[in-house]
């Protein structure tokens, strides 16, 4: 009767690869906000898309090329998969926490008094336009009770008359039966300090809805990771 020898595993690899994504996942469930460190995170997301192989390499790799976890959720899939490893399943996956984020964002402001649930909304925008690369304008119409009815994507570029047009602004939010808007728009600079176009459009459709009796509440600028209220400013 012979000897039985344990086998080599034939992967040492896997197993050493799931002993670390097991704890990742424990780590996860069972830490605080702060369990998991920015690349570690990202290693986890990348899980979905990667069923096996090590995902710390991609992980930091990609933080290193975009800066930031939030970079890195909010670019766009063909630039993630210019970095080494990437593919359209790993992509996909960072795209659908992306995708989560801005609706629960969303979620947070719908239904609601905007103006009473504001850092939702500020936050919301945010997420939503913080990491974008060119300028956006977009209108915000609101209910006689302030809830949001659209969120009006008007286009992309400078807000000056060029893009926004007071009346067509006033227009829409008879249109909608909405009695109160909020102007929102991104500088992708990161800087959101208005500028005299800024300024100047905002006053003139602010004039045109006191006409009409259409309140416009505010002037909203997105820079990265802040954001300027012209209300607040005491420029409207």
């Amino acid at each position: 009767m012979g000897i039985w020898l344990p086998q080599p595993d034939k992967n040492p690899l896997a197993h050493s690869g799931a002993g670390h994504r097991e704890r990742l996942r424990h780590r996860l469930l069972t830490g605080g906000a702060e369990a998991l460190a920015d690349y570690e995170l990202l290693e986890f997301l990348l899980f979905a898309g990667m069923r096996q192989g090590d995902t710390k390499p991609i992980a930091k790799a990609l933080i290193a090329h975009f800066g930031s976890l939030a970079a890195v959720l909010n670019a766009e899939p063909d630039a993630l998969m210019q970095v080494k490893g990437m593919g359209e399943a790993g992509a996909a996956a960072l795209k659908s926490v992306a995708l989560a984020a801005r609706r629960m964002a969303r979620g947070a402001v719908e239904d609601k008094p905007v103006l009473g649930s504001w850092q939702a909304l500020i936050d919301y925008l945010t997420i939503d336009m913080g990491h974008l690369t060119r300028e956006r304008v977009r209108v915000l119409y609101l209910d006689a009770r302030n809830r949001l009815i659209d969120d009006h994507h008007v286009g992309d570029g400078s807000i000056d008359e060029a893009a926004i047009h007071p009346r067509e602004v006033i227009r829409k939010a008879f249109d909608l039966g909405a009695t109160a808007l909020i102007l929102v728009h991104n500088h992708p600079s990161g800087n959101p300090e208005p500028s005299r176009a800024d300024i100047a459009i905002t006053k003139r459709i602010a004039e045109a809805g006191r006409l009409l009796d259409v309140t416009v509440h505010d002037h909203v600028i997105v820079g990265r990771g802040s954001h300027v209220s012209l209300r607040a400013k005491g420029l409207i």
